[in-house]
């Protein structure tokens, strides 16, 4: 939040403890810049994509999502729904 934009080499992943369509949902109040938020479940598969609307009052995947990514808009036509997607070591340090 609070950030005008973000850099084209990051994002942002969040974790929930299990797939949920409600947990998993985003909200776009006092964000300064758009997003392309990619939903994905715990078997790795895209289930929805948006690009995310500034100050829009929220976002729900389609389907049940565990972890959602918040990258810059440029990456959105990167992420197809039913793509099966891999993280890297190096993100998930971050976790522990």
């Amino acid at each position: 939040m609070f950030k005008k934009n973000i850099p084209d080499n990051q994002g942002l992943l969040l974790v929930q403890s299990s797939d949920s369509k409600v947990n998993s949902s985003i909200h776009m109040m006092f964000m300064w810049m758009d997003l392309a938020v990619i939903w994905i479940n715990s078997d790795l598969t895209i289930v929805d994509r948006v690009l995310a609307r500034r100050w829009k009052l929220a976002y729900f995947p389609r389907n049940a999502a565990k972890f959602v990514l918040e990258t810059g808009i440029s990456h959105i036509d990167e992420f197809n729904i039913g793509d099966k997607v891999c993280f890297e070591d190096t993100l998930l340090e971050l976790n522990g």
